[in-house]
């Protein structure tokens, strides 16, 4: 198991762990009441430089190839987007942890982005959020896209998990996968790319488990507790949420040992 502690400003590797925690989901505007209760509301910043869609396999151990992101610029436009503060980073992301977006299922890729502004005008409107709540969002035709400001490289603070934004990152998929729920296999290989590549930046491996201390009494954890969670986990384990439903949940195993495949490991 990694240990990693909070010290100074900094993540370093010690005999203690950092604990993790899952992200409440999101609510789209007018009827989607989505997994949102368990937030943390984070600044970030609205204007973001464009980062290259693809990048080079990054040298050092365990590391895997950025995926295709689709940039912020592509779902939000001018005329929906509000002026918010600036994105607050930590040093590293140690784990990741999964959501659905508890949205229909039966969507056509070509309007994910209407989708995506949907969720985010939700959030930033009725929620009264700063930006959207999770770094990434991923559709059931496997494309992955950007979501909270702040640059998909660098360890953005999210608002995801509640008690637990603080060097992880939150994936979203696109739809609801309760119980017998079909998940795409687009989806799931686009989600272990996402994550091999994402804690491959920080050498974590997505089959490991590492503890992270909780910063809010509404955390499934009560602040100052620590937890030892999955590096690679469902909302749910953070979070009193059904989020990312049994359906999903149930391939977790599968990414987990995919993503950490695509790691070389």
């Amino acid at each position: 198991m990694r240990v990693f502690r909070k010290a100074r400003g900094a993540w370093t590797r010690r005999a203690t762990v950092v604990v993790l925690g899952c992200v409440p989901g999101l609510l789209a505007v007018l009827a989607l009441v989505v997994c949102a209760a368990g937030v943390d509301r984070i600044d970030r910043t609205v204007v973001e430089r464009e980062r290259p869609v693809a990048a080079p396999l990054p040298a050092g151990p365990h590391r895997a190839a950025r995926p295709v992101i689709v940039p912020r610029s592509r779902w939000l436009d001018a005329g929906n987007t509000h002026t918010q503060p600036p994105a607050r980073y930590d040093d590293h992301v140690v784990a990741v942890f999964v959501h659905h977006t508890d949205s229909p299922n039966a969507y056509a890729c070509a309007d994910v982005p209407r989708i995506i502004r949907s969720l985010y005008a939700g959030q930033t409107g009725v929620r009264r959020w700063d930006d959207i709540g999770y770094n990434f969002l991923v559709d059931r035709c496997g494309t992955i896209y950007e979501g909270r400001a702040g640059g998909v490289d660098r360890a953005v603070t999210g608002a995801h998990t509640q008690g637990f934004n603080h060097g992880t990152a939150g994936i979203a998929a696109i739809g609801t996968f309760g119980a017998g729920t079909p998940v795409p296999r687009a989806m799931t290989e686009a989600i272990a790319a996402l994550a091999a590549w994402k804690l491959g930046l920080s050498d974590v491996d997505p089959r490991a488990t590492v503890r992270l201390v909780s910063s809010n009494d509404l955390s499934r954890y009560t602040a100052g507790t620590s937890a030892v969670l999955p590096t690679l986990a469902g909302h749910d384990a953070g979070f009193m949420t059904n989020c990312p439903g049994a359906a999903l949940t149930s391939q977790l195993p599968r990414i987990r040992a995919r993503a950490a495949h695509l790691q070389g490991r």
